[in-house]
């Protein structure tokens, strides 16, 4: 293997849909050669799209509608495999996961041997609406692309070194010795953003190659979570030990009266485990903007809705603007003060509206947005805070799977 010529294909699954991208990794430069996504996966409406990047221009080598190729993850992957063995297209040399927990025994990014995948597969508990997609992806990987070395990049590892007052959970120690803490999500997005400080591609008011020394990261998406993060290392994040806590979410309910979930499981009929799957189950898929709305957990439909004068629709934005703001602003006083807000995430890049209505209520620290600014959707990194800000904010694409190949060509030249 040529590892200053290393082909890496990334593999970051979602709910129904999964994204890919082929990396050239020469020495620690990365280049972007191909990217696509299957969408729509197991539904009539699946598609998929397939491009080629090159001097900062995108082509398009397949856009299509194949449900009856679609029907399964594995599905998905089999037909990405193909699409990738074609004549002229680049074979991979090694293979990146986006895996969203380690569970309580992996703490590195490490390359998938079995033991590894045991341990992948016991997390499952801790992340049952994420967990089982990326090991179908793997094991599908595995098949599709046989000899071909995988890697699993976690999205817990940035938050790994959470200060203990921030990770531990008051419960008694025989709890806790089985890795129940907070462990943090979004890490790899996390990471992409401190990297564009660290690089120098953000617009405007920080030095070149400097991160700022407090920094908050607003990752807002259908999955949304708020990092504080310190002279570049995570010191609090919002999500705890599953993906379920922290602010509301698109189907999620964010963090809840512990209490609570004893009171649905006294609703439930049934076995136990039955009444654990079906609370599970709604609070995982049921609850969160969705629930609120009784429509969508997507914010554009949800805007679609309230300009109309939909009250739920109204209430279940509110909801969520509320939720960000009050852990953004708990996190000001953990940091002393901010230097700099991100938003990312699909809400957080595209919805002006919502980050107008976050920062609304930051002006008592200094926050001043750019209405004008803010209200400009373009692609890339943007400054949207108005001159004389004393808190910097952007908008900054999180971009994981350039993170997850730059991890795996470490890997792969460490063997």
């Amino acid at each position: 293997m040529d590892l200053q010529h290393l082909p890496i294909l990334v593999f970051n699954g979602g709910s129904s849909s999964i994204k890919f991208s082929i990396y050239i990794a020469d020495g620690t430069a990365l280049s972007l050669l191909n990217y696509g996504e299957a969408g729509g996966i197991g539904t009539p409406k699946a598609q998929l799209h397939f491009y080629a990047f090159q001097d900062g221009e995108r082509e398009i080598l397949l856009s299509e509608s194949a449900p009856s190729e679609l029907r399964s993850t594995r599905d998905a992957v089999r037909r990405i495999a193909a699409l990738l063995q074609q004549p002229g297209l680049t074979r991979p040399a090694a293979i990146g996961h986006r895996i969203v927990h380690t569970g309580p025994k992996l703490n590195a990014h490490q390359r998938i041997t079995k033991d590894v995948l045991t341990e992948i597969e016991n997390a499952t508990c801790f992340a049952p609406l994420h967990q089982p997609i990326g090991l179908e992806i793997i094991r599908e990987a595995k098949e599709s692309f046989p000899g071909i070395d995988n890697y699993a990049c976690f999205d817990t590892i940035f938050d790994q070194d959470l200060p203990e007052v921030a990770s531990i959970y008051p419960l008694p120690k025989e709890i806790r010795d089985r890795g129940v803490h907070r462990y943090g999500f979004h890490g790899l997005a996390c990471e992409s953003i401190v990297q564009q400080f660290q690089d120098g591609s953000v617009p405007d008011l920080f030095p070149s190659a400097q991160v700022p020394d407090r920094l908050i990261d607003a990752h807002l998406g259908s999955g949304a979570s708020v990092t504080a993060i310190y002279r570049g290392k995570a010191i609090d994040v919002s999500m705890g030990l599953t993906p379920c806590g922290g602010i509301l979410m698109g189907t999620r309910p964010g963090d809840l009266d512990p209490g609570l979930i004893f009171y649905l499981l006294r609703l439930q009929t049934g076995s136990a485990d039955n009444a654990t799957d079906a609370v599970e189950q709604m609070l995982n898929r049921h609850s969160g903007m969705l629930a609120l709305s009784g429509l969508s957990n997507d914010m554009r439909i949800l805007r679609e809705a309230a300009n109309r004068g939909n009250s739920q629709a109204m209430l279940a934005i509110d909801a969520f603007v509320l939720s960000a703001k009050k852990m953004i602003g708990g996190y000001i006083a953990l940091l002393g003060g901010l230097d700099a807000l991100v938003f990312s995430g699909g809400i957080g890049e595209h919805d002006p509206i919502t980050r107008a209505q976050i920062c609304a209520g930051l002006d008592a620290f200094g926050l001043a947005l750019s209405l004008e600014t803010n209200a400009v959707t373009q692609s890339g990194p943007q400054n949207i805070s108005r001159q004389g800000s004393k808190i910097a904010v952007y908008v900054l694409p999180a971009d994981e799977d350039r993170v997850i190949a730059g991890h795996v060509a470490r890997l792969a030249r460490e063997r």
